[in-house]
């Protein structure tokens, strides 16, 4: 919000830091998650964690590819699967491992997740029945008619057309980015079989997301704009069960969410009719019967009812507080709150001009809501809604000068959440130019404080459950190992990190450095104590003979480089003997700095690295005017 030449006795940059009492320290490490190193198809786009009835901690993660379980330090696949395909055949050629499906009018598409069941194998190839329904494949030379698949061997013989099998389809949950809408999709329908789409659109299609909840020990997973699943943690091998379409439910819902306090199931932007996707109102809701979220249609004698929002276009996000749901519009707030029969809930409207971003861009955290808003911002919900001052916010918002502000074209990924060990708020987001999540702005509330990075993740959640945050970083050019056969990197893949634990970046390449670093602005000196002998700042040009480091906590080595400058329209540059590596038992550094105005910069680039910074002391004195 100032320059860096006005901001004396300010922090103006840095990465990868926090403030805790006062003071900047860098954050703490990462380090990936599951026994094999496993990672995920798809961007992560929602986590919920929940414990059985038994006290088994589990952790939901939904992909822009499938559901899935984080247990016992391993992924399970929960996907749901779509409607099945039946009367498919296959052809397979001796010592080849690609098996070409046979079905006409099969409506797949290249990268599509597929298994099989009622399964005859092809005749001579070798296979049993299991290595086609134990498997998961990802689809691939897609015409109208056919599809291959890569099977876990090699084939003992040649076929053509024998065998037999239903296709069950992974349950389609939607784009892995933002994009553009062109005519027949933005997949890989071939232009030659399905007529060629247009190569310009108005229509933007949302990324693929989920919201989840649980109902007591029943995971509630909602795809988008789609249907609603349930997953039970109590079931008889329950880990090995697939997600079903919950009975009774609407069938297009932009998103669900538990009313704990009186166990109500609530769809936001859903169905007027259920059943009737052409009916879907972005601003209506439904919600279910009390203790029973099979049943959606009102009558006498259950608690089950409708209403509809009048401020916005659509319902972006709800979350649940105390004893409330605060729901967000593209413009307002709305506050929904039990009151038992006649009405069951009462709606009331708390704000206006403050709209949510995006679906998971709000956290609930200590009996607040802190949201950002679509129309620039960041809000909070204690009782009143109110703006949050925020000195990074053009930072955030903006894309001049140096500013790494949001690209709105891919806002509907911004995710945030509480970090409770740190008292923060984070909202990781798309800066311009990009489609994924690959900056970080955090509102430390306990300290009052705004911090930027360049952390990057698709989703994130708090320590509760498990006892440390943990958090999801999408690649788009990586490929997953689990649990798809044949998988390529058409969808790119999610790791998963466990947060706040060592100083380092670990994971299957190994450990690396997290270079994290704070810069201060300038200051600069007059030529006396004498308050009424001050000249005005930058008046001379100041001379330092050494400095003291001042590290609350110092592990490892840490740098300090001195930018000297002698304009504010300049660019500073580092002092002649700097950058210095500061070390535990570092008592004071000589210089040769010399300068109209100065910065510190504290920052590591090493493994095991990591700090508190205190406070700056210098030996300076005035060394003329030019």
């Amino acid at each position: 919000m100032v320059t860096d030449s006005g901001a004396e006795s300010q922090w103006v940059d840095g990465d990868f830091v926090r403030f805790r009492y006062g003071l900047p320290e860098k954050i703490g490490g990462w380090s990936q998650l599951t026994k094999s190193n496993q990672t995920l198809p798809g961007a992560a786009r929602a986590q919920h964690a929940f414990e059985s009835l038994a006290g088994e901690k589990y952790i939901a993660i939904g992909t822009s590819q499938g559901l899935f379980l984080y247990y016992s330090d391993q992924f399970y696949d929960i996907t749901p699967l779509a409607a099945g395909i039946t009367g498919a055949t296959f052809d397979a050629t001796t010592g080849s491992a690609t098996v070409t499906v046979n079905k006409a009018s099969h409506n797949l598409e290249n990268g599509r997740y597929v298994t099989f069941s009622t399964v005859t194998v092809p005749t001579g190839s070798g296979y049993s029945a299991t290595d086609f329904t134990d498997n998961t494949f990802e689809i691939s030379n897609v015409t109208t008619n056919t599809f291959d698949i890569i099977m876990p061997t090699n084939s003992a013989g040649t076929t053509s057309g024998t065998g037999s099998a239903q296709i069950d389809p992974y349950v389609f949950v939607g784009p892995t980015i933002e994009t553009a809408g062109y005519g027949w999709g933005t997949s890989t329908w071939s232009a030659e079989t399905w007529g060629t789409p247009r190569s310009t659109s108005d229509v933007i299609l949302d990324p693929g997301n989920w919201s989840l909840d649980n109902f007591g020990q029943i995971l509630i997973a909602t795809v988008f704009n789609g249907k609603t699943y349930t997953w039970n943690a109590g079931a008889s091998g329950a880990r090995d069960i697939r997600a079903t379409v919950m009975a009774g439910a609407p069938t297009a819902t932009r998103l669900t969410q538990v009313s704990d306090r009186d166990r109500h199931v609530f769809h936001f932007g859903t169905e007027t009719t259920i059943g009737d996707t052409s009916s879907q109102d972005p601003m209506f809701i439904r919600f279910s019967n009390q203790e029973d979220y099979n049943t959606y249609q009102p009558t006498a004698t259950n608690t089950a009812g409708t209403f509809r929002l009048d401020k916005g276009n659509v319902i972006v996000g709800a979350v649940s507080g105390k004893d409330y749901t605060l729901v967000l519009t593209d413009s307002s707030a709305y506050v929904i709150q039990y009151v038992g029969p006649p009405f069951t809930f009462s709606v009331k409207q708390v704000g206006t001009n403050c709209g949510l971003i995006a679906q998971h861009a709000l956290s609930y955290s200590n009996g607040v809501v802190f949201w950002m808003s679509g129309e620039g911002g960041f809000f909070m919900f204690d009782g009143t809604v109110k703006a949050i001052p925020c000195l990074v916010e053009d930072f955030v918002f903006t894309t001049t000068g140096d500013n790494l502000g949001i690209n709105y074209s891919a806002a509907e990924i911004v995710y945030a959440e509480h970090n409770t060990l740190y008292n923060e708020i984070n909202w990781f987001y798309p800066q311009d130019g990009s489609i994924q999540n690959d900056r970080c702005v955090t509102f430390n509330y306990g300290e009052n404080c705004w911090t930027t990075s360049s952390l990057g993740r698709s989703s994130y959640i708090d320590q509760g459950v498990y006892d440390l945050p943990y958090a999801t970083n999408y690649v788009t050019t990586d490929t997953p190992n689990f649990p798809i056969q044949g998988v390529t990197n058409i969808f790119g893949a999610s790791t998963y990190y466990a947060h706040e634990t060592g100083t380092d970046q670990v994971n299957s390449s190994g450990t690396t450095s997290i270079n994290a670093y704070i810069q201060s602005g300038d200051f600069d000196i007059t030529n006396s104590n004498n308050m009424a002998d001050l000249r005005g700042d930058g008046e001379f040009i100041m001379s330092m003979r050494r400095f003291v480091p001042d590290f609350k906590v110092l592990t490892g080595n840490s740098k300090i480089t001195l930018l000297l400058n002698d304009y504010p329209s300049g660019t500073a540059s580092s002092s002649p003997l700097g950058p210095f590596t500061i070390t535990s038992s570092t008592d004071k550094v000589d210089t040769r700095a010399r300068g109209r105005l100065l910065a510190i910069k504290i920052e590591n680039d090493a493994v095991g690295e990591t700090w508190r910074y205190g406070t700056l002391r210098v030996d300076v004195r005035p060394d003329g005017r030019r």
